[in-house]
Parts: C-alpha cells; sequence; structure tokens
C-alpha cells in the first residue's frame, strides 16, 4: 500500500512540474522572450544537469558506441527535442497552456498510428482490444480538431485574482486567441514529432543501454542545432539576455522538467509500467487549466472544454484497449509457458522409469544361469 502511494505521488509532482514548465514558459514569451531563444536554453542546461548521472552510473557499464547507434540518437535529438521544441514552444506562443496540455493526450494516438506501419504495434481490428485502441485514436484525433477550430462561448471567465508580474507583462493570454488555428496546428506538430522520437527511441534503448549517456548525447546535439537555429532567427544579443524570470524558466525547463521529470517518470515505469504513467496525462491537462486561469487569467471557452474532454476520452479508450491486448498477450506467453513446463516434468517423469527398466532388466539377465558355449 505504501509503494502505490509512493508511486501515486510521485506521478502527481511530475505532471505538477511539467504544468509549471507550460506556465512559466508561457509567461515568459508573453513579456517579450523569442520561443528560438528558449528552445536554445533548455536542452543546454538538461545537458549540464544529466551529464553528471551519465558519467557516475554508467561509465563502467556503458556498451561500444557505434555509427548507427549514433545516428540514431541525432534524430532522437532532431525530432525528440529540436523540433518538437520549436513546434510546442511556438505552438504556445500562439495558444493557451490548456489547449497544448490537451493536445499532448494525442501522443499515445500518433505513436500508435505510426508503429502500426512500421510493426511496432499490430492493428487486430479482429479483436475488441484492436478495436478499441483504434476508435480511441480516432477520437483523439477528432477532439484535438474540435478544440483547434473551434471556440464558442466563453464557460469560465477570467477570474478576479490578478498575478502582478503577469499583468507587467502587457499581454492578455487570451489575445493569442487571435491566432487561433497555428497554436493547436504545432501543438499537434510536437505531438507528432515527439511520437516519432518515442518510436526511435525505443530501438535504441533496445541496443544501447545506457539512457543517461543516450539521453545526454541526444540533449548535447540539440543544444548545438538549437544555438544554430536560434542565432539565425534571433541575431541580436540583446534578445538573448536573461533577466531573473527568464532565467529561472530555462533553468526550471532544463533542470526539472526534464532531468528531474525523466528520472521521477523513469521510477515509476520500473515500479508500475509505462501504461500506468500515461494515464497519469489527462492531470496535466486539468492542473494546467486551473494555473492558467489562476495565474495567467485564461479564460475557458466551450471548444476548448469539449475537445479536452473528447480527446481525455479518447485516450483512455486507447488505453483500456492496451491494455486488454496486454493482459491476452501475458495469457498466451503464461499458456506457452505452462505447456513448456508439462513437457519438462513429462520428460522428468519418463525418464526415471526408463532407467528402472534397464535396471530390471540388467539384475534379472545377471539372475540367469551363464551357459557354456
Amino acid at each position: 500500500m505504501g509503494n502505490e502511494l509512493m508511486v501515486f505521488m510521485v506521478m502527481v509532482i511530475v505532471q505538477v512540474a511539467f504544468a509549471g514548465m507550460i506556465i512559466i514558459t508561457k509567461l515568459v514569451m508573453d513579456s517579450g522572450m523569442d520561443p528560438f531563444v528558449q528552445s536554445a536554453y533548455k536542452p543546454i542546461f538538461a545537458t549540464i544537469s544529466i551529464a553528471p548521472f551519465a558519467y557516475f552510473l554508467e561509465r563502467k557499464t556503458r556498451p561500444k558506441m557505434t555509427h548507427s547507434i549514433l545516428f540514431q540518437i541525432f534524430l532522437c535529438s532532431i525530432f525528440g527535442i529540436t523540433a518538437n521544441q520549436y513546434a510546442y514552444f511556438i505552438g504556445l506562443n500562439n495558444s493557451t497552456p490548456t489547449i497544448a496540455s490537451a493536445i499532448d493526450n494525442l501522443i499515445p494516438a500518433f505513436t500508435f498510428i505510426i508503429a502500426v506501419p512500421l510493426g511496432v504495434e499490430k492493428l487486430g481490428l479482429r479483436s475488441i482490444a484492436g478495436q478499441t485502441k483504434f476508435w480511441g485514436t480516432i477520437v483523439c484525433v477528432g477532439g484535438a480538431m474540435l478544440l483547434s477550430l473551434y471556440h464558442g462561448k466563453v464557460v469560465i471567465g477570467q477570474l478576479g485574482f490578478h498575478w502582478k508580474y503577469e499583468e507587467n507583462t502587457g499581454k492578455d493570454v487570451n489575445s493569442s486567441h487571435s491566432n487561433f488555428f497555428l497554436g493547436p496546428f504545432l501543438l499537434i506538430m510536437a505531438s507528432l514529432t515527439y511520437a516519432i522520437w518515442l518510436i526511435i527511441q525505443g530501438r535504441v534503448s533496445e541496443r544501447y543501454a545506457a539512457p543517461y549517456t543516450c539521453i545526454t548525447l541526444m540533449c548535447l546535439m540539440a543544444s548545438v542545432e538549437s544555438v544554430i537555429i536560434g542565432f539565425c532567427v534571433v541575431p541580436k544579443l540583446s534578445e538573448w539576455a536573461l533577466n531573473p524570470i527568464r532565467a529561472i524558466s530555462v533553468v526550471y525547463n532544463g533542470v526539472v522538467s526534464t532531468s528531474f521529470a525523466y528520472f521521477l517518470s523513469s521510477w515509476c515505469i520500473e515500479k508500475k509500467g509505462p501504461l500506468y504513467v500515461s494515464m497519469f496525462n489527462p492531470l496535466l491537462l486539468v492542473i494546467s487549466a486551473f494555473l492558467s486561469w489562476t495565474l495567467l487569467r485564461e479564460k475557458l471557452y466551450l471548444g476548448v472544454v469539449v475537445g479536452s474532454i473528447i480527446v481525455v476520452a479518447g485516450l483512455y479508450g486507447f488505453l483500456w484497449g492496451k491494455k486488454m491486448e496486454t493482459s491476452a498477450e501475458n495469457i498466451e506467453v503464461n499458456k506457452e509457458k505452462m505447456k513448456q513446463f508439462n513437457k519438462s516434468v513429462d520428460l522428468e517423469l519418463q525418464l526415471p522409469n526408463s532407467n528402472d527398466h534397464h535396471l530390471e532388466s540388467k539384475q534379472i539377465s545377471s539372475e540367469l544361469p551363464k551357459t557354456n558355449s
């Protein structure tokens, strides 16, 4: 019971950490920080914070690096960090934290869509589990399209409480709704690139059993990529200056929402499995919506609320189908193991009988009178 509660609390902390990243990033970008600058700083601090763990924990067990694995890590840095961050931060800059958190729930669905043609996942429409995963994916995508294309009336207005720093930014978080298509579209692209990263990272993990070294190299490569692209887009050094709130943002994003959350999520996956961890994604939506409403004075529109509910419903439908599929596979594996066990038991029972028969025959033959030839 204590271990169950511990894993639950850790996953809540992880979601709070992610929600904090979304809120503080939105805040500094509303105050004028360029998304390309934000994207460049994050992997730098992530590399600095993860590198010591890679060195001390894996220096004796680190497998040999090959050109093939290094290239795959390079692809991970592009899809998992560089492209993902640009799409996510620019999308967040043109949207709201609530929409960003809702669209994050598309990642399992996109991963499934990509994994099926590659043979990593089975569609299995003949089974109830396969049908549930399929329709859960469709519902997820439909909900995302709804909250992207339709707003409707204001369901929950602005809170009377005002955060002084947020007021000083001079920008209303709801004003970003004027570009309501670009923001959700880029956030959907961010979920898509992250899903691609999950597929590639899964293969890297199978061939290179050093996760901390892998993530360190990935962040290091992404740092170089993001800095080069960032300076090409934002060449003015003054735009790269960090005031206190911007410094807090980039350090928080690199250390807390990347390193810290990565370690805790990995621990929870080890304890309860990836399906359990995925079920906490909708909690991020609830926390982000509440914080954005209270701190950033975000208005919640009907389309966003309904679309978010549909996305979450589709996610849980997909996870339910995945759980049924996993349970069925485990049953088949257990049946196969039981068959092998029964065969081995039967073989062991037969061997002594055979030996006894030979011994008995030998004893009888020894007792027979010998005849002279």
